[in-house]
């Protein structure tokens, strides 16, 4: 699981049909301090984030998979939860 920052929505005229109903959003890992640490990740949302929240997101596959219902999904990330607040110390 990884610490993130909602960056964004995905818009797509075609995408895959295990998506259809879900929203997809664009999720920037951050650390703890909140600065960018690598690459931008599309999950899926069904909590809701709203712009710039700080997030987990987890890519367990299989999860994702389950989630929307179907075995063969592409679907990798997930939105496990949307942070409140971080306490210092405690592991992400």
């Amino acid at each position: 699981m990884l610490l993130a920052r909602v960056e964004g929505n995905v818009v797509a005229t075609r995408k895959h049909p295990s998506f259809d109903g879900w929203r997809l959003v664009i999720c920037q890992p951050i650390n703890n301090a909140g600065e960018p640490e690598g690459s931008p990740q599309i999950a899926i949302d069904p909590h809701g984030a709203g712009m710039h929240q700080r997030v987990i997101i987890s890519s367990d596959g299989a999860a994702a998979r389950k989630l929307v219902g179907v075995e063969k999904s592409p679907a990798r990330w997930l939105v496990a939860g949307i942070v409140d607040e971080l306490e210092p110390g405690v592991p992400v």
